[in-house]
């Protein structure tokens, strides 16, 4: 009995550690795609819940954008990572209260230095970065670009999809990362339904869908708020949640 349960326990150690590597591979990887001008930092977590979706040891990507901080894991993608407006250098300066958050079982982590990685290649639940990647190529490329915004849309109350949506002269034009190549196009009218552009997306239905400008602070606009909400600020924990 006693070596079954140390083959195992080798076992779960040894996956444990190759997952590890994939996911320190796959946050450079996003750092790379976000580019050096973006403030970002990959973190090796210790995780000490017996029971989650996450792996005992990961690692992910915490990285600021529209004036908060964000969290990539290649386990579940993208989610908002502050949980207040105003305090970045805080937040910054410790990442404990933010992970726990997250996880409870995220007790421990560190920094992990070292430079990006190959912005090439598969990154797992990416389309968030992905489409912050894609703006930002437009943008150095200086072809029209008017309203960024992340669209997400989800089929339920944990998973998603995020594209790319911006206005030129006389259309909506969106970059899916699942079909980068080329921008798909719709009518002007729907750039202000952002129901109806999922609609025209996705063929399933959506439970949620949500925008974010891209070049404004990040007050997370909802087309399914109560009346009377129009925004979920923060500190409301992730108001978008995981995004793959």
């Amino acid at each position: 009995m006693r070596s079954h349960a140390c083959l195992l326990a080798l076992g779960l150690f040894t996956t444990s550690a190759l997952h590890a590597d994939g996911s320190l591979a796959h946050a450079r990887c996003a750092q790379a795609r976000l580019g050096p001008d973006v403030w970002s930092q990959v973190i090796r977590i210790e995780n000490e819940a017996r029971w989650n979706r996450y792996p005992r040891t990961l690692h992910a990507l915490v990285f600021e954008l529209m004036g908060v901080l964000w969290f990539y894991t290649d386990t579940d993608g993208t989610q908002s990572f502050s949980l207040h407006h105003g305090r970045l250098a805080e937040e910054k300066a410790d990442f404990g209260p933010l992970l726990a958050d997250i996880e409870p079982g995220f007790t421990r982590w560190r920094l992990v230095p070292g430079a990006a990685g190959n912005a090439a290649g598969p990154l797992p639940n990416g389309c968030f970065i992905d489409s912050v990647a894609a703006w930002r190529a437009r943008r150095a490329r200086g072809e029209e670009t008017m309203n960024p915004q992340l669209l997400a849309y989800y089929a339920n109350d944990f998973t998603g999809h995020v594209v790319l949506t911006y206005a030129t002269r006389g259309h909506v034009e969106v970059i899916d990362p699942e079909r980068p190549d080329v921008p798909l196009k719709f009518s002007a009218a729907l750039a202000g339904d952002a129901k109806e552009l999922v609609h025209a997306l996705c063929p399933v239905p959506v439970s949620h869908v949500r925008l974010v400008p891209l070049t404004e602070p990040a007050l997370f606009a909802t087309t399914d708020a109560a009346p009377g909400e129009g925004t979920d600020a923060l500190p409301r924990p992730r108001s978008i949640v995981t995004i793959r």
